[in-house]
């Protein structure tokens, strides 16, 4: 019997990179997991591979900027269930680094939809559910680009940036009960997106999906306590979110 037996999670993002092994890390501690993604991924997500004591993986072909199919999803969730125990929005978009002026329209409505927009409507949608878990968690993917500054990486910084805020709001708001709401900063990883926007940098030590996945799933435990925290996996650390320094 794995620590989550039992319990019912939802990872967005996780055709592949860390949603695949964000996916695969809870059922593997006996989730059964929906995991969502827009396109085909990873076959240990499309597959649905049994990993014992009744766990699974559940693929759900959805696009998260889409509010009606996650509003047929809470529904089919509450159905089967009538609770969601772990959330993780992972799912983001990043375009190829670019000057802030450069980037399209289009690019930029697309990664404020998927970055941000699509984790509210999650969070509007999935919240019963949560609230009905004896110890729901959600957990959001954010990023140090939203509070370093980085240059060439405006919309996916603002739209992190976002997210923190939102995230932290939604956090004081479930304060005191058995929710809790986090933020995981993964820093650089082994993917897909990683790898497209930095072309250039430098792999080696660089860890992977799964080394990630396995800290993130430690967020996700009954008995975590962090509210309103990030965790920085680079420096392996709890953190609250930090107001500007005075210059």
């Amino acid at each position: 019997m794995g620590a989550l037996s039992g319990r019912v999670a939802l990872v967005t993002g996780a055709s592949r990179g860390i949603g695949a092994a964000m996916a695969s890390a809870l059922a593997g501690h006996g989730a059964e997991v929906f995991a969502v993604s827009r396109s085909p991924g990873n076959p240990a997500v499309d597959a649905a591979h049994s990993f014992g004591s009744g766990a699974r993986i559940r693929p759900v072909r959805l696009d998260v900027t889409d509010p009606k199919a996650l509003t047929r999803l809470a529904g089919s969730i509450r159905d089967q269930h009538g609770r969601l125990d772990i959330l993780v929005g992972n799912a983001g978009v990043l375009h190829e680094r670019r000057r802030t002026e450069l980037f399209s329209p289009e690019e930029w409505h697309e990664v404020i939809a998927v970055n941000l927009t699509a984790n509210w409507y999650l969070i509007r949608e999935m919240h019963p559910l949560l609230a009905a878990s004896d110890a729901g968690r959600a957990l959001f993917v954010t990023s140090g680009l939203s509070w370093r500054g980085q240059p060439k990486a405006g919309p996916y910084a603002a739209s992190k940036a976002g997210l923190n805020a939102l995230v932290e709001a939604y956090a004081a708001e479930n304060e005191g009960s058995s929710l809790r709401v986090n933020l995981f900063s993964p820093g650089p990883t082994k993917t897909k997106l990683y790898a497209d926007a930095f072309p250039d940098a430098d792999l080696a030590g660089v860890p992977t999906p799964d080394e990630v996945a396995e800290k993130m799933v430690e967020a996700c435990m009954p008995w975590t306590t962090y509210n309103g925290k990030v965790y920085e996996f680079r420096d392996a650390r709890w953190t609250a979110l930090q107001p500007p320094k005075p210059v």
